[in-house]
């Protein structure tokens, strides 16, 4: 399956956190969407890594996207080598994305900016052709580049390059969050408490959401950065809502 708009991140529920209301937005205007995640998050504290890929499907499936995979590299351990990019390259030669949207490129989790070089360098390699993978189908891949890699912003604030007004979707980004049930929100079961199960967390990335909404004149955003300069070809694509 071709898609438009993949996601590549480290973890599952990154990107719930962190560019659901994009994949949404655009999965509503018509778009193919999806996610790949990197690793199953076998070290996360809480939870388990299967149930951790059932809350991924039941996050997936809510947000109406078209595919969602795991690559099983390894949560914690993963490097920019040439084993785990080939891994990467395998996935964007698989579906074609023409837009990446990968982990932040500095975070609090050092998973967070070993991954955004990791998917970075991974989408260039992609495009080469004498790089040569195979696919699931036991067929030669074809080269395949992105046109753009654009990084979502996680805990550490970065000033976004732009964002992306995702006010109409605001309620069905927080239900998938919520998918994620052994992660979030769940200060009374008998697991060990972690930065990010408090509600304190959770309501840190909705203020962060309306930071970025506010900034444009909207209630709520997802920011990005991008290392590649963006071109318009009309300036009226360059909406601003401010009065």
């Amino acid at each position: 399956m071709k898609l438009d708009i993949l996601a590549i991140a480290a973890h599952p529920d990154d990107v719930e956190l962190s560019c659901a209301g994009t994949l949404m937005v655009h999965a509503l205007q018509g778009l193919k969407t999806g996610i790949v995640d990197l690793t199953r998050g076998e070290l996360g504290t809480r939870g388990t890594p299967e149930g951790r890929l059932l809350e991924a499907q039941d996050a997936c499936a809510l947000m109406g996207l078209d595919v969602r995979e795991n690559l099983g590299l390894a949560d914690g351990f993963f490097q920019n080598t040439r084993e785990d990019q080939m891994a990467v390259v395998r996935a964007i030669r698989k579906y074609r994305p023409e837009i990446v949207l990968a982990n932040a490129i500095d975070d609090r989790h050092p998973d967070h900016g070993r991954a955004a070089k990791l998917i970075a360098d991974s989408c260039w390699l992609a495009g080469l052709r004498k790089v040569e993978t195979i696919g699931e189908d036991g067929q030669p891949q074809l080269a395949w580049r992105p046109k753009q890699v654009y990084h979502f912003i996680q805990d550490r604030y970065i000033e976004p390059d732009f964002v992306v007004d995702i006010s109409s979707v605001i309620d069905k980004k927080i239900e998938a969050i919520k998918c994620f049930k052994t992660q979030f929100l769940a200060e009374k079961d008998n697991e060990p408490q972690t930065y990010i199960s408090s509600p304190e967390f959770f309501d840190s990335v909705l203020y962060r959401s309306k930071m970025l909404g506010k900034g444009i004149g909207v209630a709520h955003a997802e920011g990005y950065t991008t290392a590649k300069m963006i071109g318009v070809r009309s300036l009226l694509d360059l909406v601003n809502n401010v009065t």
